[in-house]
């Protein structure tokens, strides 16, 4: 492992300053391509338009069709924390809007797997709707919307995955009524990073224009309500946070801290974590989560009826359920990793560029998250396998920065037709299925394939630092100004420095973490490092970050460490 710290231009910086930006944060913003501080502006008018989506004007026009007829919309959502965000946008807008409240079609990861399926088409036929809409989903569900076409129900996709390639290079596309994805080829709109949840607020931001311009009531909605769930939505499904997804995180986290959607405030409380001083890292780290666990163990309409929920009391029973589901999720992660690691034998090749681990007890629900934990253990392109309740092998991979996951499954079904049954999914996260007698075959074919796809680079674990910081300069305020100045995450990630600390006492928590009383310049800090119980040497090389703790009601810094080194190795300065 590797600190090198992230290049800047000092013209940059400067300017940033001259605008009145503090000056450890100038250079911050300097590193990620942060050129003057009107690109820091996160109104909603700074909102990139809706005009380049491809599909979106027809898209609306349907769905805008449907609700001034009175006409039932099945909404078919996924089981993440991204569809189900978007699902409960579409189905709060549309009641708005004054349509019936819409049918809610959430496939089980268990019986139905991902996304619109021939069964969900029947399901909302014979439920009376007359539109389908998907959300986070249905770019390759072709031959669910064929079906849906050939029984005259109409099918509105919006979704963000990739679409299928077919062999000659051409983007394989359903033969729905409209599909709104930007990811589609010839599509303008700038933001491919969009999630779900975005991409259904684009959406009924077209659908209420409409509306308008029919001079309908519903013209008139006030759509501001629903950033707090585009928010949450961008943020746990870890898509990059572009300038367009940092003005409607920075939108949502501000409805967020105001308490007013009693379902994730509900999220909050269960976790013990203050609503109202809610971060990107709360919505990562204890929202998402949280929901996600109905999906991974249960069913995601638990999740969703939590996000539309008005009643507070009501709230708080879902959120503890989830809460309750959550805590069995870490246990059973906790399990399957250490039992992928305890599999481990002779045999398996270490020193392969990317890696396979199955399980054929694994919970389907828990292996996506068991992939990550091996990649961030190998820092190797991950793949984990288990047995789906239907007998079918189910799998997640878990990329690494240099390779693209999904173009690397694309890669293993061209060299290998038939290998893998169904696969899709982003840059750094996929899924996909095989038939029982494929395992051994992929489990040869994907390291082999994928690992000459890895560039050199990117094994080389790196962790990128912001420079170092006197002792001087690290105090509380310095803490606050960091943490306002986000929001932070994928692609723009959260300040970190580096520097050489005296360890003055450790503390071994919970056999899991470590507390640190550490000196710098001579003046002592508190700081903490998740992941790591073993003792420190006298003097330690970190990286850290600065962070603004709240214990008891009072505010104090504390140093949250991101990584630690002997203090003889050196950093490197990354030349760019």
């Amino acid at each position: 492992m590797d600190i090198v710290e992230r290049d800047f231009h000092p013209a940059t910086r400067d300017a940033l300053i001259d605008s009145g930006i503090h000056s450890v944060l100038a250079r911050v913003y300097a590193a990620r391509g942060i050129e003057s501080a009107a690109a820091l502006e996160y109104r909603l008018a700074r909102l990139t338009p809706p005009a380049a989506l491809a599909g979106l004007d027809a898209a609306a026009e349907i769905v805008a069709t449907a609700i001034t007829a009175g006409d039932l919309i099945a909404v078919v959502g996924d089981f993440d924390a991204d569809g189900a965000t978007a699902t409960a946008i579409l189905h709060e807008a549309i009641i708005a809007f004054g349509g019936p409240p819409p049918f809610v079609l959430i496939p089980s990861r268990f019986t139905q797997g991902y996304g619109l399926s021939l069964a969900l088409v029947d399901a909302a036929r014979d439920g009376g709707a007359r539109v389908i809409v998907t959300v986070d989903n249905g770019i390759t569900a072709f031959e669910a919307i064929r079906h849906a076409r050939k029984i005259g129900l109409p099918v509105v996709v919006t979704d963000h995955h990739c679409p299928a390639i077919r062999a000659d290079g051409t983007a394989h596309l359903p033969e729905a009524a409209a599909i709104v994805d930007p990811n589609i080829p010839g599509c303008a709109f700038p933001w491919k990073s969009t999630c779900g949840a975005g991409i259904a607020f684009y959406l009924v931001a077209a659908v209420r224009a409409k509306l308008r311009d029919w001079g309908h009531s519903g013209g008139q909605v006030a759509l501001d309500g629903l950033l707090d769930l585009v928010a949450l939505g961008t943020v746990a499904d870890v898509v990059p946070l572009e300038r367009n997804n940092r003005i409607l995180v920075a939108q949502g986290l501000a409805r967020i801290r105001a308490g007013v959607r009693p379902g994730i405030a509900a999220l909050f409380r269960v976790a013990g974590r203050d609503v109202a001083t809610a971060t990107t890292e709360d919505l990562g780290f204890i929202a998402g989560p949280r929901l996600n666990s109905a999906g991974r163990l249960a069913s995601m309409d638990l999740g969703i009826q939590l996000l539309i929920e008005r009643d507070p009391g009501r709230a708080d029973e879902m959120a503890r359920e989830l809460d309750g589901l959550n805590r069995e999720r870490r246990t059973i992660e906790a399990a399957t990793v250490d039992d992928a690691l305890n599999g481990l034998s002779d045999g398996f090749d270490m020193k392969a560029r990317a890696l396979v681990f199955f399980g054929e007890t694994w919970h389907e629900g828990i292996v996506g998250l068991a992939a990550s934990r091996l990649k961030e253990r190998f820092h190797r392109p991950v793949v984990a396998l288990c047995r789906a309740q239907d007998g079918t092998i189910k799998g997640s991979g878990r990329s690494i920065p240099g390779l693209h996951m999904r173009d690397a499954l694309a890669a293993v079904d061209a060299a290998c037709p038939g290998l893998i049954l169904r696969f899709g999914g982003h840059a750094m996260a996929a899924g996909l299925s095989l038939d029982d007698a494929q395992v051994d075959r992929f489990r040869a074919v994907f390291p082999r394939i994928v690992g000459r796809m890895v560039p050199d680079d990117a094994l080389r674990q790196v962790v990128w630092s912001d420079g170092e910081l006197a002792g001087v300069d690290l105090d509380l305020e310095l803490a606050r100004t960091l943490r306002d100045g986000g929001p932070w995450g994928n692609g723009f990630p959260e300040p970190l420095f580096h520097g050489t600390f005296r360890v003055r006492d450790c503390r071994i928590l919970k056999d899991a973490h470590r507390a640190l009383t550490i000196e710098k310049d001579g003046r002592v800090f508190r700081a903490i490092q998740f992941g790591n119980a073993e003792r420190p040497p006298d003097e330690v090389l970190l990286a850290y970050r600065p962070q603004v703790n709240v214990w008891n009601g009072k505010e104090e810094l504390q140093l949250v460490v991101g990584a630690a080194l002997p203090a003889v190795q050196r950093h490197e300065v990354e030349d760019v």
